[in-house]
């Protein structure tokens, strides 16, 4: 599948870098995951995942892995409105109840799951 992977999870950095373009960033938090992907849809790039897509709530989890177009074009007003909806949703729950400093064994399991998303995804697209 082509796409670039925007991701703050050294997992998928380190299972797809070889295979694909990933924009990796570990010092990058939930919502600046969101931010870069909103600046790469204005510059003309599409959406290929959901910003939100897994059961696990913004304010739960420290990591997030979304898939955008490589394709660079005229500005995608779909892809635009989903990712400002899901930053709205994100700063929501965050401002509801902030993320928990996790323990590494809990950061462990949230990069475990969101490799495990990014991984359906490549399969159904191969």
């Amino acid at each position: 599948m082509t796409g670039i992977l925007i991701t703050n999870n050294r997992y998928i950095w380190d299972k797809y870098k070889e295979h694909m373009e990933v924009l990796y960033d570990e010092d990058i938090d939930y919502m600046g995951i969101l931010e870069l992907v909103r600046d790469k849809i204005h510059k003309g790039h599409i959406l290929l995942t959901h910003p939100l897509s897994g059961s696990i709530k913004p304010n739960e989890t420290p990591y997030k892995t979304i898939m955008i177009s490589k394709e660079i074009g005229e500005l995608d007003m779909d892809s635009l409105n989903i990712i400002e909806e899901s930053i709205y949703t994100a700063r929501k729950f965050l401002k509801n109840r902030p993320t928990p400093n996790w323990t590494e064994r809990v950061l462990d399991d949230f990069r475990t799951i969101d490799l495990s998303l990014v991984d359906n995804i490549m399969r159904i697209h191969q």
